[in-house]
């Protein structure tokens, strides 16, 4: 299949490189041409973009799809309560076929938002990669074990299964946090990354709570601890970084980890604001994610963008603190770098057709001062008119073609909800 986008502004989020007017070619998953305009060709499909905006798709680099369950079922509550009084109690009752739904009806927020991969941690994890399978979603799944799943020996099982050249299903390692998993099983965790030579992903430093309970079990915080395991001896990253210390810091740079910045659930759970500012200055990478849609409880790339910018600016008490070309760095390229889809970040010749048209022409991105601080300033879902993953248009002026029928998923998860909540 081929396609000529034409007439079209574009955002390569290649550096230093502004918006222009052109055109961009794709054929089968990969873009062939990105440029200024041509004399046309032979197409199967030719849109003209009148004037929008094409730019990378948004990469999720946390979420829990499988949550879309539990939206709402659980709010007004502190991490550490709304985990174990009434997340952990109803996630036990779930099965794969329940995960299965529930990633779609996730997905399909995704795509709304113009979200074209997502970071995602949760159970059942086979499920899941047939759920996005099914609909052309890119996925990579990163483990989630802990002591009450699976062997934590299941993250081997998937990285080698699933990490396939040009396949939209990948894998990376990683397990659900310091404080749900015993030492013997860390250290079965390192053996894994050992053995793999592979980066690991993990929840960490997110509330006061997490980090001195980890103190009085280990006399050290979780980043510093995890790594004399040997956990980030091949890299990786971790998810909220919000309560850090110098030596996590240390790690952090010493390791290249990224931080994965999820500010919405930060924010729902008063878990508190993670310094970006610093992490910048340090020249650790952030990238943005929206954690799960029980915690949040929306996946708006929209929403996490204007949070990441505005936060940082009431953390250090600086109006020009994170610009907005630097969230949108952070939520296309330093995401993609995350997750490992180096051929998804940016809008380049060679690079999969993974991209989103944003429309230009509704009251809140007028006038055209500057289209990139109209995104993350005054953006919304309501501007995405387009979403392609792999060559595939799964998004078009708010009708989906992914192969399911919403109307069934929100059946399902209806009745799924009354079964496990009542």
């Amino acid at each position: 299949m081929t396609y000529r986008f034409h007439n079209a502004r574009i955002l390569t989020m290649k550096p230093g490189q502004d918006v222009f007017l052109g055109e961009v070619h794709v054929t089968d998953s990969r873009i062939t041409y990105v440029g200024s305009v041509t004399n046309g060709g032979t197409f199967d499909t030719d849109i003209d973009c009148n004037g929008n905006l094409l730019m990378p798709g948004f990469k999720n680099a946390h979420t829990h799809s499988g949550m879309s369950l539990l939206r709402s079922l659980a709010d007004d509550k502190p991490l550490h309560a709304w985990l174990n009084e009434d997340i952990f109690p109803v996630e036990a009752r779930l099965t794969g076929e329940d995960i299965y739904w529930a990633s779609q009806l996730s997905a399909l927020e995704y795509l709304t938002s113009g979200i074209t991969a997502c970071f995602d941690m949760y159970m059942e994890q086979e499920w899941v990669a047939r759920a996005m399978n099914d609909m052309g979603f890119r996925c990579v799944q990163t483990g989630g074990v802990n002591d009450f799943s699976k062997d934590v020996r299941w993250i081997d099982y998937m990285y080698n299964k699933y990490n396939q050249p040009d396949s939209l299903q990948s894998y990376q390692l990683g397990f659900h946090a310091e404080y749900t998993t015993n030492i013997n099983n860390l250290k079965t965790i390192a053996s894994v990354v050992s053995k793999n030579h592979a980066p690991l992903y993990v929840h960490a430093c997110e509330t006061e709570e997490e980090v001195k309970g980890c103190l009085q079990r280990y006399g050290k915080t979780p980043i510093a601890f995890l790594d004399s395991l040997g956990l980030f001896d091949y890299g990786g990253g971790i998810y909220h970084g919000v309560h850090m210390s110098e030596a996590d810091y240390e790690v952090m740079t010493r390791r290249k980890l990224y931080l994965i910045t999820n500010p919405g659930s930060n924010t729902k759970l008063a878990s508190g604001i993670a310094p970006v500012n610093e992490y910048m200055r340090r020249g650790i990478p952030v990238a943005i994610g929206t954690d799960g849609p029980a915690s949040n409880n929306c996946l708006d790339f929209f929403r996490e963008m204007f949070l990441v910018t505005g936060l940082a600016k009431l953390h250090d008490q600086d109006a020009a603190a994170l610009d907005a070309r630097e969230v949108l760095t952070m939520a296309t390229v330093n995401g993609a770098r995350a997750m490992h889809l180096n051929d998804c970040e940016t809008l380049s010749s060679g690079q999969k057709a993974d991209m989103i048209m944003l429309d230009l022409w509704q009251p809140n991105m007028q006038p055209l001062n500057n289209i990139a601080k109209n995104i993350v300033y005054s953006g919304s879902k309501q501007n995405v008119i387009m979403t392609m993953i792999n060559g595939r248009i799964l998004y078009q002026n708010g009708q989906f073609s992914c192969g399911i029928d919403p109307k069934e998923v929100y059946s399902r998860v209806t009745d799924i909800k009354k079964r496990i909540i009542g």
